[in-house]
Formats: structure tokens, C-alpha cells, sequence
């Protein structure tokens, strides 16, 4: 019986743990998620190992690991849930996009929302291919972190993707 209320103390601490760093990320800010820079790895990388004890405390027992693995497994399983099915949730927890350019002019008030610089933002429009912000149609920071940039009339749209992958899609 010991043994089960120490593993359901586990399986607790990590869904503490990952509803903080839920409501932390969405606190600090959703365009960390899609552009890190190095702080921001390590920021990530030394916030996952200071709760790493808070879920586990002193059980580094393998068990102790894959009760909290699987703890983190089924609270990501259901809020992936949650969101797919309630889309007011979602809006809660992710937020929603901002419009950031619109035909060459910039919004600074959702700039700002977003804590996004004007040379940030320059970068963001260079990475997609394009050299000047008023030949933006429209810019828009995506619910993931991603922003989107639509140029040239729309004929020419780029999806900066996660994980550093570029994809370019041309529509007419």
C-alpha cells in the first residue's frame, strides 16, 4: 500500500508540475514556444531539470521515472482532448493569433501584446523571403508561436514551421 500512495504522490506532483508549466508559458508569452533563442534553451532545458525532483522526490527508481512519464503522457493525452473538442478551452489555454502586419503597416499594439520587437518582427519577415515589412499583405503570430507571413498581393505565403523547418507554400 506504501508503495502505491508513493507512486500516486508521483503521478500528482507531475500533473502539478505540468499544469504550472502550462499556465507559466502561457503567462510568459506564446511566441517562446516557436522562436528559442539560446536563452530560451536554456531557460527550458534548467526548468525541466529543477522540477524533475518535485515530481519524483528522492525515487529515482525506474518505476518512480515511467509512473511520471506515463502521468505526463495521460494529462498531454487529455488536454490534447480538451482542446480538439472545446474550442472556448482552447482559446483559454493557447490564446489566439494576432495580427501583427497588415498591408505593410504594423500593428503596435499587438506587437506589443506580444512582447515582439520591430527588429524581431524584420527577422520574422526576412526569414520568409521577404526584405521589407511594407511589402507585407499580412503577418500574423499563429497560436503555436509560429508567425505566418502572407506578401505580394497573397501570391506569396510562408509558414515558418516548428523545430526550425522553413516550408514555403506558393498559392495563387
Amino acid at each position: 500500500m506504501e508503495l502505491f500512495e508513493g507512486y500516486l504522490k508521483i503521478a500528482l506532483n507531475s500533473v502539478a508540475v505540468y499544469l504550472f508549466i502550462i499556465v507559466a508559458i502561457r503567462l510568459f508569452g506564446k511566441k517562446e514556444l516557436a522562436q528559442l533563442s539560446i536563452i530560451d534553451l536554456t531557460f527550458i532545458l534548467l526548468i525541466s531539470n529543477s522540477v524533475q525532483n518535485a515530481m519524483v522526490g528522492p525515487d529515482s527508481s525506474l518505476a518512480g521515472g515511467l509512473v511520471a512519464a506515463t502521468s505526463l503522457f495521460a494529462v498531454n493525452f487529455f488536454f490534447k482532448y480538451l482542446l480538439y473538442r472545446f474550442p472556448n478551452f482552447s482559446k483559454i489555454i493557447q490564446g489566439s493569433d494576432l495580427m501583427l502586419i497588415y498591408k505593410g503597416q504594423l500593428n503596435q499594439s499587438n506587437l506589443d501584446k506580444a512582447r515582439i520587437t520591430q527588429q524581431e518582427i524584420l527577422e520574422a519577415v526576412r526569414e520568409h523571403g521577404v526584405s521589407e515589412i511594407r511589402e507585407v499583405d499580412l503577418a500574423v503570430l499563429e497560436t503555436d508561436g509560429n508567425i505566418s507571413i502572407i506578401s505580394n498581393e497573397y501570391k506569396h505565403q510562408t509558414i515558418r514551421k516548428r523545430k526550425g523547418r522553413n516550408k514555403v507554400v506558393k498559392s495563387q
